[in-house]
């Protein structure tokens, strides 16, 4: 009854229902609001930001990230038992990607895996912590298994290597397979996933997972921009705070931007600009598979331009500052300062996606093998999409996604001058030699407004 009533408070605040037309991958829609200046006015106030570094004292700063010491209770057999259940639920939604109804808006499989996995439960992470730690369907079954001694040892070399590869390789399924949410195929991909990491468990321990496995990867990516760290030793702090422990963050920081440029170019590739340049007439999208090539080559080419004109920004700041400062040092620990603008993006890139595929979730979740079952008891209920056809509601979500991105290149800027601060001394030096690195956050507060704005095909 109260899911019931809930979803009745919601569909009236959607504005009512209508036909739904929506896909399980798509995210963008025609603005017809002024955006040039909702866009001048958020690359302005992040340009004030940058200027009011250089007359805010360093312990203002510091303030903005302290972090106090806590305590949190420990329970490893909590984690042990959510994983399991996250095994079962994934078993489930394996067997329906497999056997279930075709269609990805009735079908748990891709429903799963792109809304409340890379959407939801991603977003959350940044707030919350690495709630993949929690929810991976591999530590349950390890530890039932009764913790099998390592049959080898993983390099160290190795380092995130294997994960940034994983990473690159996800991307490209992301934004240039043929059909990332066709249930059956998405559904193999994972199971042969699934029998990969558990394998590497297996023989190499733990250790694989923080190495080799793309979900600690980038949900301890975003989890490091939580305030509170329940694991020891536990604290709670400004948002950012546990990226300013000392550790080897060379390869974070690279993983860190390679997050940053697949979201980008996720947004990019939407566009009638991108189109145009690879010469596709958005009007007469010949299909994904007509373009797998350049979209892959886009993809890489994004990721290496961001990679070197940051490498450019941190080389500079190192000069600037004239310190007795290792670049890939800098280089690392500067990157991380980026998660900000990747979290953000990647929530307002996919909010409108969201509002109406959270729809088809709980739809899925009442009817699950799509045979007119009503588990949670909704009916009477149809997806709406209603809210994007009136100027208010358009315009409140436009506002929510511009104000994420905005606030998040804030956020970036206020990051990167206080790990400056600890790598070139006072706060006007860090903002003196961080100026580069701000002027590209500047650069790319536009180019984030601009890709949310940009009509889109596809």
């Amino acid at each position: 009854m109260r899911v019931r009533s809930f979803l009745f408070c919601v569909k009236l605040a959607l504005c009512g229902p209508t036909v739904a037309g929506a896909h399980v991958s798509e995210q963008g829609f025609v603005l017809l609001l002024p955006t040039d200046v909702y866009m001048m006015a958020g690359v302005s106030v992040v340009a004030l930001t940058v200027l009011a570094l250089f007359a805010v004292p360093g312990r203002v700063v510091c303030r903005l990230f302290s972090v106090r010491k806590a305590t949190f209770p420990s329970c490893a057999l909590c984690r042990d038992m959510t994983s399991l259940a996250a095994f079962l639920a994934f078993a489930f939604a394996l067997y329906l990607g497999l056997f279930g109804p075709r269609d990805p808006l009735s079908n748990l499989m891709p429903l799963g895996f792109w809304t409340v996995g890379w959407v939801v439960l991603i977003s959350l992470s940044g707030f919350f912590g690495n709630l993949w730690a929690w929810l991976n369907p591999w530590t349950g079954m390890y530890r039932l298994l009764g913790r099998p001694q390592p049959l080898a040892t993983l390099p160290d070399r190795l380092d995130l290597w294997p994960a940034i590869a994983l990473l690159i390789g996800f991307g490209a399924f992301l934004l240039a397979d043929i059909a990332p949410d066709d249930p059956t195929r998405l559904a193999r991909f994972a199971l042969a996933y699934w029998c990969l990491t558990m394998v590497g468990l297996l023989i190499f321990g733990p250790k694989w997972l923080k190495h080799c496995e793309l979900g600690h990867g980038i949900f301890g990516a975003y989890g490091r921009l939580a305030p509170v760290r329940m694991r020891a030793p536990g604290g709670l702090g400004g948002p950012g705070w546990q990226i300013l422990e000392p550790a080897d963050l060379r390869l974070a920081g690279l993983f860190a931007l390679i997050l940053l440029g697949i979201g980008s170019f996720d947004g990019i590739n939407e566009t009638f600009w991108w189109l145009a340049r690879i010469g596709v007439n958005p009007l007469e999208f010949p299909g994904r598979s007509a373009v797998v090539a350049p979209t892959v080559l886009g993809l890489i080419a994004a990721i290496a331009a961001l990679v070197a004109i940051f490498a450019l920004a941190v080389w500079l700041a190192v000069r600037i500052s004239r310190e007795e400062v290792s670049f890939m040092h800098a280089f690392g620990w500067l990157a991380l300062s980026v998660l900000p603008i990747a979290l953000v993006y990647h929530i307002a890139h996919y909010l409108t996606s969201f509002l109406v595929n959270i729809q088809y979730t709980l739809a899925a979740l009442s009817d699950p093998f799509a045979r007119g079952a009503d588990l949670l008891g909704l009916q009477p209920f149809r997806v709406t999409t209603g809210f994007f056809n009136k100027i208010t509601t358009v315009r409140a979500i436009w506002i929510t996604q511009a104000g994420l991105v905005v606030l998040g290149h804030v956020w970036s800027i206020l990051l990167a001058h206080r790990i400056a601060m600890d790598l070139f001394g006072s706060s006007r030096r860090a903002a003196l030699a961080t100026l580069p690195l701000s002027l590209f956050m500047i650069a790319y507060t536009f180019l984030g407004l601009w890709l949310l704005a940009a009509p889109k095909g596809a």
